[in-house]
């Protein structure tokens, strides 16, 4: 059976949202490029996209509710259902898993006595596993609302949503200071983050981000090292190669198509020609 139109916003926090839509409206070309910035306003309002959010979306932006909840289902990032205070997400994608991940989101999951995607009786902690968050060189990685906590290992992620829940400051590896999930929703929308020192938050890379450049360039602790030729460098000759052993193309670069006429590449003729 079809399920009923969603009910409204009172008018107070229609009137608000609306006001707040329009700023973010406003930044682009084609209103509908607004979407993902809406869905994530609606989010901060009341913690998870609600049926009545996806409805205020789609009567902003002109669209049909079937094209904003294609939106809303596709992104990780919007919840369809109530959560936590604080998301907390262990990534448990390959690097992160081998190091650790899957033991810490196993651990989490007993200390909490929540599922994947369960929320602690006290709306403090939705535990959830997700995947790659672009930090494998400091893996295993813990996520608080989307901010970085690395190198975590299973009590001091046990140490840290017992933190979360006490209601301690918790403080990320590097980033912005820790918010809640619906303040980094309204951040995520487009707005100024009004807490003193976020935007000068620094989150560089670390030593374990910069060993391959290192490593590349000829810096190496104990001297001057290389992991191969430098570039430019004529092949070696004095490598002897083994039978059934395929060289590398610093030793034999092989012919292409452009340099080797005998093995062309696409059409010999110019188009027309006969």
């Amino acid at each position: 059976m079809p399920s009923l139109p969603a009910p409204d916003y009172p008018a107070e926090v229609r009137e608000r949202l609306a006001a707040d839509a329009k700023e973010v409206i406003d930044r682009y070309p084609d209103s509908r490029s607004a979407l993902l910035p809406l869905l994530h306003l609606v989010q901060a309002e009341e913690g998870h996209v609600t049926r009545t959010g996806m409805r205020f979306c789609a009567e902003t932006l002109g669209l049909t509710i079937a094209e904003v909840t294609a939106v809303a289902t596709f992104y990780t990032m919007y919840r369809r259902e109530p959560g936590g205070e604080y998301q907390v997400g262990v990534c448990t994608n390959t690097l992160c898993a081998v190091m650790g991940g899957d033991a810490i989101f196993e651990g989490l999951r007993r200390h909490l006595g929540v599922d994947n995607g369960g929320t602690t009786p006290d709306g403090k902690v939705t535990l959830e596993h997700v995947e790659c968050n672009a930090a494998c060189d400091f893996a295993p990685v813990v996520m608080v609302n989307w901010e970085f906590f690395d190198n975590q290992t299973v009590e001091s992620a046990k140490a840290l949503v017992d933190g979360l829940r006490a209601g301690r400051a918790a403080e990320p590896t590097r980033g912005a200071p820790l918010c809640t999930f619906r303040e980094t929703s309204r951040i995520l929308a487009g707005f100024p983050d009004p807490r003193p020192g976020s935007v000068e938050a620094g989150g560089g890379a670390g030593p374990a981000s910069l060993a391959g450049l290192r490593l590349a360039k000829g810096e190496h602790a104990g001297g001057p090292a290389r992991v191969g030729p430098p570039r430019g460098a004529p092949p070696s000759t004095t490598k002897q190669q083994h039978p059934g052993e395929h060289p590398g193309s610093h030793d034999a670069p092989q012919k292409t198509s452009a340099s080797d006429p005998d093995h062309p590449a696409g059409p010999v003729t110019e188009e027309g020609e006969g």
